[in-house]
């Protein structure tokens, strides 16, 4: 098997379109300007439309584009921080917790929520769906999976208006023991999509944070930000000044 040293590796042809359309972004167009075409954008710079398509998707990702419905690539703005750590003593839907519900369901969890649950495989959990925004920019999604274990007192007839804060309600009775959270890449789904104004499989930052009471998992969130807008910061000193496309430019 051969190996290819670090420093000998041929630089992709996207990632040095990247680099040049970065700087274009920078000396020529404002934040929210649209960009030509990818008809017009490859002529320019002289490269193949999937060359161009990959080198676009991928400062997308950065958060230095965004596309919109209806409108084309854009130039996006500084990303917003939003603060995801739990916090300490707090379940979802505490007052001023910076979230929205939009609705509540019984449903079948997924596969491995269900595991962290430890509830069977179809077993229906209380499903709250909340909408989180910043200003007036909707910039993540979340599914909070409780199941009925953990909510012994809800009432059985329950008005779709009620079932939601009832739900979050029975939460904030038990004495919550601790909470983790963990945060990968993802594609979003079509309702996530949706809500977040972005097209199907477009990346998105996930968030899964685990709640504990009593010595068991008492309910499951998974919230979905764009990573194209967001900026995720932990802990309770704010966020980090310091953005990765200035740190690059600056080396």
């Amino acid at each position: 098997m051969t190996t290819t040293r670090p420093e000998t590796a041929q630089e992709p042809k996207y990632w040095h379109l990247r680099t040049v359309l970065d700087d274009a972004l920078e000396r020529e167009f404002e934040v929210g300007e649209i960009l030509p075409n990818e008809r017009e954008l490859a002529a320019r710079f002289g490269v193949a439309r999937a060359t161009l398509r990959q080198a676009l998707e991928q400062l997308e990702l950065e958060g230095r584009l965004q596309r919109r419905r209806g409108v084309g690539t854009t130039v996006a703005p500084p990303r917003t921080a939003v603060s995801v750590a739990p916090s300490p003593g707090t379940w979802p839907g505490a007052d001023h917790d910076g979230w929205r519900t939009v609705g509540c369901a019984e449903a079948a969890a997924p596969a491995q929520v269900a595991e962290a649950l430890g509830t069977a495989a179809g077993e229906s959990v209380h499903t709250v769906r909340r909408v989180r925004t910043v200003g007036d920019r909707t910039v993540g999604t979340e599914i909070l999976y409780v199941p009925a274990a953990s909510v012994p007192g809800l009432p059985r007839a329950l008005s779709p208006a009620e079932h939601a804060p009832a739900v979050l309600r029975e939460l904030r009775l038990l004495e919550l023991s601790g909470a983790e959270s963990a945060v990968e890449l993802g594609s979003a789904r079509a309702e996530d999509a949706k809500q977040l104004d972005r097209l199907p499989g477009a990346p998105v930052l996930v968030v899964t944070t685990r709640y504990r009471a009593g010595g068991a998992t008492a309910a499951v969130a998974v919230s979905t930000y764009r990573a194209d807008t967001c900026r995720l910061t932990f802990g309770d000193g704010g966020a980090v000044d310091i953005t990765h496309h200035e740190a690059a430019r600056a080396s």
